[in-house]
């Protein structure tokens, strides 16, 4: 079995240089203050045993029973009694105002794959920042988990066995080119791009489903039940 090391933050931490708070051998689980049922925290749990929380995600977790090796954000969500219930050294806040809680959280972890949940639902504009935060940090692995789907930054060539007749969106955030074996319906030649073509409800045809592109940018959205295929992708 892996372990964490929980650090101190660096003062300096920032959007350009960020510092690691979490260092863990094993995948981790980031917890939101989004939408959240136990199910998910528990799917998630089970194959990333490492809690993070993003700011009121740590209501959420302290609310189903779980205390985060670490909470992570600007602390304007916290509640006071999860403040007070809390070891403080497992506090780390990143005061600046120019990143959401996902990016200071997420960027402060460095882990073989990071789940994310309780950040899509209830509000779209956090959910849709949690997309953006997937894209600009591409060094990072992370898989978004929702109630139905899930969702990650494809890397350059990415290769995930599926079932026959699974769903494989693809969604750009920005101008690119890509190529896959594997789909019913072909993106190559197909200019991608945000305000143009973009690849949603495509459907895997093998159960090898190869994808390139030749720059970052490209969101894959997959059932939930892809979530194993997505980690074994991406690990």
């Amino acid at each position: 079995m892996g372990h964490s090391v929980i650090f101190n933050r660096n003062k300096g931490d920032n959007l350009e240089n960020p510092a690691v708070i979490v260092r863990s051998d094993t995948m981790v689980t980031l917890l939101g203050g989004g939408e959240l049922s136990p199910e998910d925290l528990s799917d998630a749990l089970s194959r990333a045993p490492t809690l993070v929380a993003a700011d009121g995600g740590a209501d959420k977790a302290l609310a189903n029973g779980h205390r985060p090796e670490a909470v992570i954000g600007d602390m304007d969500s916290m509640s006071d009694a999860a403040r007070a219930d809390l070891d403080p050294k497992t506090l780390h806040p990143i005061a600046e105002q120019s990143s959401t809680d996902f990016d200071k959280a997420l960027r402060s972890i460095a882990a073989p794959c990071v789940l994310a949940v309780g950040f899509t639902g209830r509000r779209i504009d956090h959910e849709l920042a949690a997309y953006h935060t997937l894209i600009t940090r591409p060094e990072k692995r992370c898989i978004v988990l929702g109630g139905e789907d899930i969702a990650f930054h494809a890397r350059p060539e990415i290769t995930l066995t599926l079932p026959i007749g699974t769903r494989v969106s693809l969604f750009p955030f920005a101008k690119l080119n890509g190529a896959a074996t594997g789909l019913r319906w072909p993106i190559e030649p197909i200019d991608f791009r945000p305000l143009g073509q973009i690849g949603t409800s495509n459907e895997s045809i093998a159960s090898r489903v190869t994808l390139r592109f030749d720059g970052p940018g490209m969101l894959v959205i997959l059932p939930r039940s892809a979530l194993d295929a997505a980690i074994a992708a991406l690990t």
